[in-house]
């Protein structure tokens, strides 16, 4: 088990305190911390939480021993009110505080828990988000993480003139990205139709240069794709120059952005139909067996329709187009709605010779494929 290699180590720690009987100490403790630029983070929570009558302390956070394990809490419904489980520690500096089931068992697997002497080692505090993490020193996610936050108190952000195409940086996220270059960053508006009963329409949006930043990902389905980082400025997004040697697989990194629309914007004039072939139409409609295929009839974008298995199931298939049909409300109010229509019923191979079904390719305003219709 990991922790992420994210998690901020702050250099001081501030700590409340609330009265508790069920605690060594007799009250229990929220901690928080000062970030990076010195501001005090998650203060209104703590402030609420907090019993102002006991004076709160703040702490260098740095390595320390003496942690003791107390006991569960939570994880229980009262109503709709569910408390999730965390563990009580003592702290040496004389307060307990909780940690997740998680952060114990991550805890639990770098070092040990001792019968009346506590945690072996030294601990340091850590956030992953609004999270509280204990992190054993001994654990091998610490040094990385030390290395990390190191940069980020330097404070040392890199600049325009420090990026080299296919050069590697680091965020303060500890993400690493590949620079691509700078160039206009498209994306687009929704519109809608000032005619009634028409569907609104996209289009594009110029938004400026931005700086490109990429790394390849994988989606849900486990295929690779480029996954893009745009921005106005730098700003202190970027914290370490990792490396100025280009990725070995730049070029095909660059070919990948210029297929996107991000890089530059869909062109429907450039829309190619393309008749499928008799093989390829009965795979992909006999792939489909509840909604249909989609497929073409006519050269244009509306031109859509449905093969799908005939109801009859006598091995013909039927054409369903929508037909938009107008409907008067109150009030002399009109309305529009879709239904669907059937054109034609019969085999496959008599649909492809009436109809000569066709797919849509898309193109992009520089002339590169946007998205395969087949």
């Amino acid at each position: 088990m990991r922790i992420k290699t994210n998690i901020f180590i702050p250099e001081k720690i501030k700590v409340g305190f609330q009265k508790r009987d069920n605690t060594y100490t007799k009250k229990l403790a929220y901690v928080i911390y000062f970030d990076q630029k010195g501001k005090l983070r998650k203060e209104t929570s703590w402030n609420g939480w907090r019993d102002k009558s006991i004076q709160d302390l703040d702490f260098a956070n740095q390595p320390t021993s003496g942690f003791v394990l107390n006991k569960k809490v939570g994880d229980y419904v009262s109503h709709w009110n569910h408390r999730q489980a965390y563990v009580r520690v003592y702290d040496p500096r004389d307060f307990e505080f909780e940690i997740t089931v998680e952060n114990l068992l991550f805890i639990l697997e770098n070092t040990n828990s001792i019968k009346g002497k506590g945690l072996e080692g030294d601990f340091i505090y850590g956030w992953d988000g609004k999270e509280l993490v204990l992190i054993p020193t001994s654990s091998p996610d610490y040094i990385e993480l030390s290395q990390f936050n190191k940069l980020i108190h330097e404070k040392k952000h890199v600049k325009s003139k420090d990026l080299v195409f296919g050069g590697t940086y680091k965020t303060k996220d500890n993400d690493e990205w590949i620079y691509m270059g700078r160039f206009d960053y498209h994306t687009t508006k929704w519109n809608r139709s000032e005619k009634q009963g028409e569907s609104g329409y996209y289009t594009d949006v110029n938004k400026g240069k931005h700086y490109f930043f990429a790394k390849e990902s994988k989606n849900y389905e486990g295929k690779a794709y480029l996954q893009l980082l745009k921005l106005k400025s730098l700003g202190d997004k970027f914290i370490d120059i990792v490396s100025t040697d280009p990725v070995e697989n730049y070029a095909a990194m660059f070919e990948l952005l210029e297929c996107m629309t991000e890089y530059s914007p869909y062109d429907k004039t450039k829309d190619e139909y393309v008749q499928y072939t008799l093989e390829t139409l009965i795979n992909k409609v006999q792939s489909e067996k509840y909604w249909g295929w989609s497929v073409y009839l006519e050269r244009s974008e509306n031109g859509t329709a449905r093969i799908k298995k005939s109801n009859n199931d006598d091995g013909k298939y039927v054409i369903i187009v929508q037909e938009r049909i107008k409907d008067n409300g109150y009030w002399g109010s009109v309305h529009y709605h879709n239904r669907d229509k059937t054109i034609f019923e019969g085999t496959l191979t008599e649909i492809y010779t009436h109809y000569k079904p066709m797919f849509r390719d898309k193109y992009l305003v520089n002339g590169k494929l946007y998205q395969k219709g087949e």
